[in-house]
């Protein structure tokens, strides 16, 4: 089968979570109910106004209704929310259907489209079961256990407390008439096909970044006649859907430190950045002043952090100034853990749903995601995969756990140190099999690819819509940058600043209520 690599000039060798403005319609977040005597495939929209990131557009606003499970003849219906932006062109082509990423974010929404897009496409834009519309599988349980038991996220503790969480969000959510099995990735496709027909669209394009481009995938293996063209961003493979392999993320961190060797700054602070990253990891100090460091939550932080190369260089900062005697820096890595994940980030029960299309029962996910020899192992898969499940995993056939020969016109975008979706797993899993398959790489990229350079995405995503050529030529060079402004451990002393301030003038002000009572209790005595 043919292939096409075309990666940019610029490509560096590689190494073998809302702006969005709706009116008139109670925008995305409203919450949405079933109306009464609806069926299933019904769509009902109503005229609204969207405000992405320049001018306003003509809108639809309304409710998609589906099946929850659509196996079952007597399944209870929810609705989800859709959105379609009108093209500002007057003759437009193919709709543009898009895909966020997740799972268990409530994302899709919030997309805004550059502007060159709408003028020849709609955009469209369907909430997630599971996570948008009526039925949204929200646990509290799970949220509290993600705080970690004992001093330490990844303890055997914690991670059989997170299992307990599972088991009793799951039968809680069942008990409440939920219908655990219709939440699978295989089931929000069907719900793009039901919007596509609702919609009357003969043939749509795809823009899927992260976890969507499992959708894109499976709705183009399902209906390949109905796809256009798909532009798959960061985009996933079978296999790795939120199965993160220690061995990956080395790979990447070891391309961390060769880009290190060759910046004057980093070179100068540590003299191999993988090593420093594993000596801190395995001697994490348990304490900074007298504040607890919980290990397991450092190393969480760490792996989410890799996300995008930004970040990425306040955990590097951390990790140096902890090796030269300063863990300052790894306390803030804690607390950005502790701010982002247990309260708000996902809904847990859409998570397990539906990234456990991947989850695959022989393994031994304890003892492999963290192996000793490894740079940081894989914490997260470690933490969400290392015990007992306690979720009712429903089965996903196996067709669709594996890759599938397509002539649709695709276009993989990757960077090239992306620590979830690495270049590599595109080129040797995924491309061989797409005959019309074009990967493009951006050098020193991480997963943060739809807001890298936004006019060379601007110019790529155009080309390829309208005329089938992916033009990067707007692309240009931008090396990692491990300038972490301010430092991680600056930071930290910035925020323990504050703290005391504010501890101390709480103190001030309690210290002057009592004396004032004290006076008038005086007085009164008198």
């Amino acid at each position: 089968m043919a292939n096409k690599q075309r990666p940019l000039a610029i490509v560096v060798s590689i190494a073998t979570g809302p702006g969005l403005t709706v009116a008139a319609c109670g925008g995305p977040q409203a919450s949405l109910t079933v109306p009464e005597s609806a069926k299933p495939g019904d769509l009902l929209l109503e005229p609204c106004t969207f405000k992405p990131k320049a001018g306003e557009y003509q809108a639809d606003c309304g409710t998609l209704v589906v099946q929850e499970n659509r196996d079952k003849v007597d399944s209870r219906l929810i609705a989800l929310p859709v959105i379609r932006v009108h093209a500002s062109g007057s003759n437009p082509t193919e709709p543009i259907f898009f895909l966020d990423g997740g799972p268990g974010e409530n994302l899709n929404l919030q997309f805004k489209p550059p502007t060159a897009l709408l003028v020849e496409h709609d955009v469209v834009m369907i909430g997630y079961r599971g996570v948008d519309g009526s039925s949204i599988l929200d646990c509290p349980e799970v949220n509290q256990a993600m705080q970690g038991v004992g001093g330490n996220l990844l303890s055997e503790a914690s991670r059989a407390n997170l299992s307990d969480a599972r088991a009793r969000c799951a039968q809680r959510l069942q008990d409440a008439g939920v219908d655990l099995q219709g939440y699978t990735i295989v089931d929000v496709a069907a719900d793009l096909e039901a919007a596509r027909a609702g919609l009357d669209y003969e043939r749509v394009n795809l823009l899927a970044r992260g976890y969507g481009t499992r959708i894109a995938q499976t709705y183009a293996y399902l209906h390949p006649d109905r796809v256009f063209r798909s532009a798959l961003i960061g985009p996933g493979t079978p296999g790795h859907n939120m199965v993160f392999e220690p061995e990956t993320i080395d790979a990447q961190l070891e391309y961390y430190a060769r880009l290190c060797a060759e910046n004057v700054m980093c070179s100068a602070r540590t003299a191999d950045l993988a090593a420093t990253m594993r000596n801190v990891t395995r001697n994490m100090p348990d304490h900074w002043l007298f504040f607890p460091i919980d290990s397991g939550k450092v190393r969480m932080a760490s792996f989410l952090l890799l996300k995008r190369t930004g970040n990425a260089a306040m955990l590097f900062d951390a990790f140096i100034a902890a090796e030269q005697g300063d863990p300052s820096g790894l306390l803030l890595l804690q607390l950005l853990y502790d701010v982002e994940v247990p309260i708000t980030w996902v809904a847990w029960g859409d998570f397990y749903a539906k990234s456990g299309i991947d989850y695959d029962l022989s393994r031994d996910y304890a003892a492999e995601m963290n192996p000793p020899d490894s740079i940081l192992g894989s914490p997260f898969s470690l933490l969400l995969w290392g015990s007992d499940l306690g979720w009712p995993m429903t089965p996903v056939p196996a067709e669709f756990r594996q890759v599938h020969a397509s002539d649709v016109q695709t276009l993989l975008v990757t960077g090239s140190i992306d620590a979830r979706f690495p270049a590599e797993y595109v080129t040797e899993e995924l491309l061989p099999y797409l005959s019309n398959g074009n990967h493009v790489v951006v050098a020193e990229a991480g997963h943060e690819l739809l807001d890298v350079q936004p006019e060379a995405v601007e110019r790529l995503l155009t080309s390829f819509y309208d005329t089938g050529v992916a033009d990067d030529s707007l692309y240009t060079y931008v090396p990692m940058d491990f300038q972490a402004s301010p430092s991680a451990p600056t930071l930290a002393k910035i925020m323990l600043g504050i703290a005391l301030l504010i501890i101390a003038a709480v103190t001030a002000v309690t210290w002057l209520i009592i004396r004032r009572a004290q006076r008038r209790r005086t007085r009164r005595q008198m």
